[in-house]
């Protein structure tokens, strides 16, 4: 368990430190892909949407409409700079839509 410091912190540095020592990066990066993909895509692909998942570097996503898809692979490289842009560190280096 941690120990406890006296001194008073922001609660941010506070969260960041306990990520950081549980080992939970891996996590919230994951958590912080989906909602950066809700964010940026907007309501009318985010209908189309059923799910978002982030491993290994790779994003996937699945869409329910298969002419949304075709449409999105066209501007991959484009989506993936936006995601890496919004979440602050390039974390999506691929995006797979199914």
């Amino acid at each position: 368990m941690a120990k406890r410091h006296n001194s008073h912190i922001p609660m941010s540095d506070a969260l960041g430190e306990f990520i950081k020592e549980n080992k939970l990066q891996k996590g919230m990066d994951r958590v912080n892909a989906k909602d950066a993909w809700v964010k940026l895509m907007g309501n009318g692909v985010n209908n189309y949407t059923t799910a978002v998942e982030l491993r290994n570097e790779t994003l996937f996503v699945s869409l329910s409409s298969s002419v949304l898809r075709e449409e999105l692979s066209l501007g991959k490289t484009k989506i993936i700079a936006m995601l890496n842009e919004e979440l602050g560190k390039e974390l999506v280096k691929k995006i797979v839509l199914r």
